[in-house]
């Protein structure tokens, strides 16, 4: 096995700056991380990245779209942010806030002065809009209403003045704050899609087609769309308005230009960066061999690794709900989800896919997460085939006509697809492994694949048996209630629990009694704001997540990236992760 040596390096990587508050005006001093490598930098250039795919749309609200998220996150602003160093909340949009009546009242006071890249004054209005029309909005393909109905009750949002916004919750809920990265939408450019203004609830999300006009889309983020031409190249221009300047005062972003090359093949992009077109990549540990070995050699260019608490580690998940009933009823039981991940050769899979350059996974807390995370690696099992098939046998899961497969009713063998997302750097050969291991105790897996960027949609879907994806980690728990919540829009192996419209309660009566119990975790640890209670909930969860599996975690890859040594300040970019302006503090040397 390869060595997998852990650098001492960040648990969260990005590339930004540590902001400094400044309430006295619109401007907010943002200082580099002394620590982290992160200094002022000098004006100029343009900085080249890769997308995967084209954005559907250019309205953050309207399309789940990871590619849209990477943009969106130029150019739009949230409430708060995060330090890059400890994962604190700053402000952002509001300089500052104050909780009152026990934890049920969040009163943000907004930065004054702040404009739109087109020039218009930022106020309370836009704030209030954003969160009725869109985030609030059920119809809202990527709002998220849910986080703002508290035991069937409402989370109203109200205007106390021009640069004054409140929040007031039916009960306290402790991670509210940290939810308050939405990016907040300009309420003069899109009054005519919202209810606001008149239209039906679901127009919102025909706002901004991708090819709408340059000069509607406008943020407060340190960039506004420059330029974008659908399959090639998304640009983006600096924001001649932004709010944030460095310690000396200079105006951010330092960046004239950013460029988002449009490359879906994992392969090219490699060869782009290589070929000098693209200024950074995040690459997986099955590329990094090449490329550190090229940096070694004298390219033009350095590799970082780092320990990750967010990222997105994979995981399989079998269909509760599958259409075949047969299927059905074995995914449910969860001693058969047991035997197989007594079948997933974890170590392989870090060996190989990730060139040692991951670990164990946690069970939907990230080991980096010092705050929540419980051990549950003994939890994983050892990849034994013998106890797995012993296991199947056990369940009298056997291959009764000696064809090599077992059946799971008479003439019905134990056959099932693997949807997984085919143009991925590591996917495919993960499913690969999973298929020839499970073979040799007689389970027939059929790989299925289609785009990275459907996995999603497939998976709330239904039309699947098992599935290869993956999900974000967040520093609280609470910000992934609607994945790990029985129940909630994200929990997809398990459907019928769904509620059958928004704000109902769900399918409480079908969950399993484990699944009962996650859910008052959950519902427990969102109204409690003693940290070690909640600590104690979240461990219990993290033990029945272990013992249950409503998903079987695979590994925690490390952050990787490659950054061309015509530029410092670089931090690991993370992706989509609302509140994150990654680029502003990255220079030419």
């Amino acid at each position: 096995m390869h060595s997998r040596t852990r650098f001492a390096l960040l648990t969260l990587a990005l590339l930004g700056a540590a902001a400094l508050g400044d309430a006295s005006a619109a401007s907010k001093k943002v200082s580099g991380y002394g620590s982290l490598g992160i200094t002022d930098g000098k004006p100029g250039g343009t900085y080249t990245l890769v997308l995967g795919d084209s954005p559907q749309s250019l309205n953050y609200y309207g399309v789940i779209d990871n590619n849209l998220g990477l943009v969106a996150q130029q150019m739009f602003d949230g409430l708060v942010e995060f330090n890059f160093a400890n994962y604190k909340i700053e402000p952002a949009l509001a300089e500052s806030w104050t909780v009152t009546d026990g934890g049920k009242v969040y009163t943000f006071k907004l930065r004054q002065g702040v404009k739109w890249s087109d020039g218009q004054p930022f106020d309370a209005d836009d704030v209030v809009f954003t969160y009725k029309n869109m985030i609030m909005n059920p119809e809202a393909r990527a709002g998220d209403p849910g986080n703002f109905k508290l035991d069937g009750k409402d989370v109203t949002v109200s205007k106390v003045d021009p640069y004054t916004v409140r929040f007031t919750l039916p009960r306290a809920a402790p991670a509210f704050l940290l939810q308050q990265r939405y990016f907040i939408m300009p309420k003069h450019k899109l009054l005519k899609y919202s209810i606001e203004g008149g239209a039906k609830p679901a127009d919102i999300n025909t706002a901004w087609p991708s090819n709408v006009g340059e000069a509607e889309i406008v943020g407060t983020g340190p960039f506004k769309l420059g330029n974008y031409t659908a399959g090639q190249k998304v640009t983006l221009v600096k924001n001649p308005n932004y709010w944030k300047v460095d310690a000396k005062g200079t105006r951010l972003p330092y960046l004239d230009r950013l460029e988002f090359l449009i490359i879906r093949d994992p392969q090219a992009q490699v060869a782009q960066f290589l070929a000098g077109n693209l200024d950074q990549l995040n690459i997986t540990g099955a590329q990094f061999p090449d490329i550190k070995g090229r940096e070694v050699a004298g390219a033009p260019f350095k590799v970082i690794r780092s320990t990750a608490l967010f990222g997105s580690p994979p995981f399989v998940a079998y269909n509760f709900d599958a259409k075949d009933p047969a299927l059905a009823k074995v995914f449910s039981d969860v001693r058969f989800r047991r035997a197989m991940q007594l079948a997933l050769n974890r170590e392989r899979i870090i060996d190989t896919v990730y060139n040692g350059l991951a670990s164990l996974p946690g069970h939907g807390v990230a080991p980096a997460n010092k705050d929540w995370y419980v051990n549950t690696t003994r939890q994983l099992g050892t990849f034994d085939l013998k106890a797995a098939a012993a296991a199947l046998d056990a369940l009298g899961i056997k291959d009764t006509n000696g064809d090599g497969i077992r059946e799971i009713s008479r003439g019905k063998n134990l056959e099932f697809d693997l949807t997984y997302g085919t143009d991925s750097s590591v996917y495919p050969a993960m499913a690969t492994i999973i298929q020839n291991d499970f073979a040799k105790i007689g389970v027939k897996v059929n790989l299925k694949g289609i785009l990275v960027k459907n996995l999603l949609s497939t998976g709330q879907s239904g039309s699947w048996e098992m599935i290869l994806h993956a999900f974000g980690d967040q520093p609280d728990p609470e910000l992934r209630k609607p994945i790990w919540q029985p129940g909630g829009a994200l929990y997809y192996w398990h459907r019928e629990l769904q509620p059958a419209k928004d704000g109902d309660k769900p399918n409480v009566g079908k969950m399993f009694p484990w699944e009962k119990e996650i859910y008052n975790v959950f519902d427990d640890a969102a109204t409690t704001t003693d940290r070690s209670k909640r600590k104690a909930l979240y461990t219990r969860w993290q033990l029945l997540f272990a013992q249950n599996l409503p998903v079987t975690p695979i590994a925690k890859p490390e952050n990787i990236g490659a950054i061309s040594n015509k530029y410092g300040n670089y931090i690991y970019n993370l992706g989509v992760i609302p509140g994150y302006n990654p680029v502003p503090l990255i220079y030419q040397k």
